[in-house]
């Protein structure tokens, strides 16, 4: 073939990174095949050995499976300071890494402002963030008692809450119940409204949970979450099939153990918050995963959590260190009257879900999520098939439709995130940067790579592997 024979042949292209480009020849109809890669992270070097000779693939596998065969149940509910394990009289249990008051964001502020007129320890919400700052209040991450809470995750003492127990290993853990959507507690917000819930919360909707859980006994929330799966959500920022087959089960219960104008209230309540069962994936997750913990030779993530000030990965193998970057801002939907200017960085506990493999790990499984949080249901799909690529394994009940019922990623390995340069990929709900206002919107996120260069760091001087 002369060489003005091959300029007369039909072009074809191969991308590699930015699809962009990609899309750019495509709209002068060239042939084109996008190659999704990304350089490694700063600092990768291949880690296959700990300093023991332990082969760390053998023993992250090993640690998916002790995550794949957890079974968390609904077991009971309790008050805070009476089953939360190191819950102090005037503590106060936040979301994300260790925070001190003068770093607080708006959102967490306004919270903690919230729950300490809640218990009484304050008269006015000025009064409150005075005491704050004069230190008359403990503060302590929900994850260092075996807590989580989404968005500010504030527990105080008299909360009801949650008891998730793994009935595999034998780990129990705790969150609050979910209040909605809005000007609620979670985001930041106060006022009468707000705690005239809380208390609503705390006096009727909690004794009538209590009670039907007598009856019911325990409900299993692996196979809730299963099922749900199957049904449209990813139990993070959807949980309209969750939260339906939740009241489904106790509903009977309810009617059957409470007044009729208290099981009315206790069940519209619930029926209008598609975000009830949020509160029990996250500990239910929580509970999967920290049975993992203290591993040696583990490089898998245990925690993804955020405080709105700082993002922060707690790792396996490393279980009371934190490796923390700036919590990014969140690629949002917003409610009306609100913008990017109104936001405060990702915020919440609520990455456990991901870090269990749900919730953006599980996108593919829940198309319609994209109403809420933005994207399309492609990305979905694309989402979910990237997160496979830095994670260890796959579940076994937790599974996606549309992948041939293909278990969801799991097992985040910090060593894959610095090869790929992928970075785990999080839906969530955006909270208003200053005290008081509330929810603003949701939307798409990634977790910070410096975490992981942290992280990874720290794992080379642990393990003593050499540089190849």
């Amino acid at each position: 073939m002369a060489i003005q024979d091959i300029f007369g042949q039909p072009l074809k292209a191969v991308n590699v990174g930015l699809e962009s480009f990609a899309e750019s020849l495509r709209d002068q109809e060239v042939a084109v095949q996008q190659v999704d890669w990304r350089p490694p992270l700063e600092g990768y070097v291949e880690l296959t050995h700990t300093a023991a000779g332990a082969e760390i693939d053998a023993v992250n596998a090993e640690a998916v499976e002790r995550i794949r065969k957890g079974r968390p149940l609904l077991v009971g509910m309790g008050v805070a300071r009476d089953v939360i394990p190191g819950m102090g009289e005037r503590m106060i249990l936040h979301a994300g890494p260790p925070i001190t008051w003068e770093r607080m964001c708006g959102p967490m502020r306004g919270a903690v402002m919230g729950a300490a007129v809640y218990e009484g320890w304050a008269r006015t919400y000025a009064e409150a963030a005075e005491m704050a700052a004069a230190g008359e209040f403990t503060f302590d991450p929900c994850h260092h008692h075996h807590a989580v809470g989404p968005m500010a995750g504030i527990i105080s003492p008299s909360m009801p809450v949650f008891l998730i127990k793994n009935e595999t290993f034998g780990n129990v853990t705790y969150a609050t119940q979910n209040e909605g959507l809005g000007k609620v507690l979670r985001y930041g917000a106060y006022g009468d409204a707000v705690l005239e819930r809380l208390k609503w919360m705390e006096t009727e909707l909690y004794p009538a949970l209590v009670r039907a859980l007598e009856v019911t006994g325990p409900l299993d929330l692996r196979s809730v979450i299963a099922q749900a799966l199957h049904m449209g959500d990813e139990a993070h920022n959807r949980n309209r099939a969750a939260t339906s087959l939740v009241i489904r089960q106790l509903m009977a219960a309810i009617v059957q153990t409470s007044r009729t104008e208290t099981a009315i209230t206790v069940l519209k309540f619930m029926d209008g918050n598609d975000h009830f069962f949020l509160n029990l994936s996250m500990p239910a997750m929580k509970s999967m995963l920290e049975v993992v913990e203290g591993t040696a030779g583990c490089t898998l993530v245990t925690v993804m959590a955020r405080n709105g000030t700082d993002f922060g990965i707690r790792v396996a193998s490393m279980p009371e260190r934190w490796f923390t970057a700036p919590a990014p801002l969140v690629d949002g939907l917003w409610l009306p009257g609100f913008s990017e200017k109104d936001a405060n960085p990702d915020i919440g506990d609520s990455s456990i879900t991901e870090t269990g493999g749900l919730g953006g790990f599980a996108m593919a499984a829940a198309p319609a999520i994209v109403r809420f949080v933005g994207g399309t249901s492609a990305l979905a799909l694309s989402v979910t098939q990237d997160m496979y690529q830095i994670t260890a394994g796959e579940h076994e009940f937790f599974t996606v439709p549309v992948l041939d019922f293909r278990g969801t990623p799991l097992g985040i390995d910090v060593r894959k995130v610095m090869a790929t340069g992928i970075l785990p990929f999080i839906n969530t709900g955006i909270a208003h940067k200053e005290p008081g206002v509330g929810m603003v919107g949701a939307g798409l996120t990634h977790a910070p790579k410096q975490c992981f260069e942290q992280a990874f760091k720290a794992l080379r001087e642990q393990l003593g592997s050499r540089e190849p």
